[in-house]
């Protein structure tokens, strides 16, 4: 299984999860069998709001969930539509983040409770 995570700056897996996955810097990308890190720049860093492409910001890697702070439902639908899984990460690193998934103990976005512009941390 392959997580994706948006951060501010690459450092591994005490790296804090960003507030909004189509602003974020870079991507981590966890592959949970072996515990190796990708880290992905994101390639759509300057889109309008609401524009976000996924898989142009994810380099067109394949990923099965993506753990954020903050999404919209746009980009929910788009990576619903491609198979990935969104979850509300916490405040925690990357590493606590990646263990509460694997206890089933986030909370999965749906287009029904993705950020919009009033309750959201965008940055």
């Amino acid at each position: 299984m392959r997580i994706c995570i948006p951060v501010q700056k690459n450092e591994g897996s005490e790296s804090k999860p960003y507030n909004h996955f189509g602003s974020a810097p870079k991507f981590l990308v966890v592959n949970l069998e072996g515990e190796e890190i990708e880290v992905i720049d994101n390639g759509d860093l300057d889109h309008e709001h609401g524009k976000c492409q996924p898989l142009k910001a994810l380099a067109n890697k394949a990923v099965d969930a993506v753990i954020v702070r903050g999404i919209g439902a746009g980009a929910i639908s788009k990576l619903n539509s491609m198979g990935t899984k969104v979850y509300q990460g916490i405040e925690g690193n990357v590493k606590e983040n990646i263990k509460l998934l694997k206890e089933n103990k986030l909370m999965e976005f749906t287009v029904n409770n993705g950020c919009n512009h009033h309750n959201c941390g965008h940055h």
